[in-house]
């Protein structure tokens, strides 16, 4: 009894408010994606590293009253968004200029484990949906006695079905671009295309 009362109240609501989130295609997913097909599966999984940290990031400044903050100043939300646009074109211009410097042993361009990470760290950290998921949404669920079991679990849950999904991404993008891998400079253009449009995207509708 005492184990299902550590659970928040609509737990299984949550869930299935963020397998919603992670299944549709967004920002981090796109990113993952180009970066899969250009470095491959495994050096890809550290963008979704950087993904789950910038979201734990983000739970956890809910609890130092991330909500307030944003009821105080609404326009940072507007602030965040640019920045991550602005990141994502970074990213795809990146893409785009690429010379594709390749691995021999593996036919996969070159980029180190740490700017994976950062890539996917700051286009997590600065979306705007997460934002403010995290600002309105997610302290809704955080009710009761258990306060810090109900985050823990919820983050737990979060991360680990981020980056489950964010994997699934990556391995699909590397399983279906085979037949472009005999022209890496494709493979920027076509990365650097749909980052482009995602950040277009947000801008518009977000």
């Amino acid at each position: 009894m005492y184990i299902i009362e550590m659970f928040p109240e609509n737990y299984l609501l949550f869930l299935q408010i963020i397998i919603v989130m992670f299944v549709t295609p967004g920002g981090p997913r796109v990113l993952i994606m180009s970066q899969s097909i250009n470095y491959g599966f495994k050096k890809s999984l550290w963008t979704a590293f950087g993904d789950v940290t910038a979201n734990s990031v983000q739970m956890l400044l809910v609890l130092f009253g991330l909500s307030a903050l944003i009821e105080i100043f609404p326009n940072i939300v507007s602030v965040f968004k640019w920045v991550g646009i602005s990141y994502i074109l970074y990213v795809a211009f990146g893409f785009f200029k690429s010379k594709a410097n390749l691995d021999i042993k593996t036919g996969k361009q070159i980029k180190s484990n740490t700017a994976l990470f950062r890539d996917g760290f700051f286009i997590a950290f600065f979306s705007p949906k997460a934002i403010v998921f995290f600002a309105a949404v997610f302290p809704t669920f955080l009710t009761g006695e258990n306060y810090i079991a109900h985050f823990i679990i919820m983050l737990i849950s979060w991360v680990t079905l981020d980056f489950l999904t964010l994997a699934i991404y990556s391995k699909v993008a590397e399983k279906i671009i085979d037949q472009l891998k005999s022209n890496p400079k494709t493979l920027n253009y076509v990365s650097a295309a749909a980052l482009t449009v995602i950040a277009i995207f947000i801008a518009i509708k977000v």
